[in-house]
């Protein structure tokens, strides 16, 4: 375990440059550990504070959405002599999360009732139609969106903005993730459940009851299985989504708002946004 700064919260680890990034405040900024000794390397100033990360793809980049500055931050991992690189993009206001798409990027806006959608050689274009979009899934030519205020779960076209399905997703949803096997897991904070969905249809394909305010997801690439934070009982579980069941309990540190993972889900790392830590479990 290592302090990192005041209050992370977004994670994600690289397996091609073994870095973990995580997200902290006062001041805002990226900071870099190695993820075996999370030895922190580097600390890269943020314009705006973050609450979620994600990556683009083996060796990043890593996208910030830079909420009360209202855009995203795309941060290129350094690799041997080449730095951080950073591009910013506008987006709407109160970039929540952002998730790649076909060509370019998607930010969920929480409090502009929008989703902002950021492709190469073309304009961001802001689309309206949610009511407070949390966790954002990219799927290619489309982009799944969480409605926390609406209680639902939408799917867009990424090249026109269009919605493409809507569903119901529980008592209280706040993000998502896509699975291994291609699925879309979404965490009912307030239902205390894990709903999975099919990634097409978004037909309802299993739910899982999983007391403990269930917030941050993170799914290993190589197996279908996803890690789930659940704040309210600081602890992380491992859920086989074909299930979908649980396969693993951990403890953890207070508030554990964000979980990454390593391909082969033996190695996760946490966001502590209490104590301010990140710490590095096995199982």
């Amino acid at each position: 375990m290592v302090s990192v700064g005041d209050a992370p919260e977004g994670i994600v680890y690289d397996a091609r440059t073994g870095l973990v990034a995580v997200a902290v405040r006062d001041p805002d900024r990226l900071v870099l550990l190695d993820g075996q000794t999370l030895q922190i390397t580097a600390e890269i100033p943020l314009a705006g504070h973050a609450r979620h990360l994600q990556l683009v793809a083996p060796g990043g980049p890593v996208l910030v959405p830079e909420e009360d500055r209202n855009q995203l931050a795309v941060i290129a991992l350094p690799t041997g002599s080449s730095p951080a690189r950073t591009t910013l993009i506008r987006t709407g206001t109160s970039p929540h999360d952002a998730t790649a798409v076909s060509g370019g990027y998607v930010t969920g806006n929480e409090f502009g009732r929008s989703i902002t959608i950021a492709r190469s050689g073309r304009a961001p274009q802001t689309v309206g139609g949610v009511e407070q979009p949390g966790g954002v899934i990219g799927l290619g030519d489309r982009v799944a969106v969480v409605d926390v205020k609406a209680y639902t779960l939408s799917t867009f076209a990424v090249d026109d903005g269009r919605r493409l399905a809507l569903v119901d997703a529980g008592a209280g949803p706040t993000h998502g993730v896509r699975a291994a096997d291609g699925s879309l897991l979404v965490a009912d904070t307030r239902g205390n459940a894990v709903l999975t969905f099919d990634s097409g249809s978004l037909a309802l394909r299993g739910h899982l009851a999983l007391p403990g305010s269930p917030y941050g997801l993170a799914a290993d690439p190589d197996h279908p299985l996803v890690w789930v934070t659940l704040t309210g009982r600081n602890q992380v579980v491992g859920i086989d989504v074909t299930g979908p069941r649980v396969v693993a309990r951990l403890a953890t540190v207070a508030q554990p708002d964000s979980v990454a993972v390593a391909p082969g889900s033996h190695t996760i790392w946490i966001a502590g946004q209490r104590a301010g830590v990140v710490q590095k479990l096995t199982r």
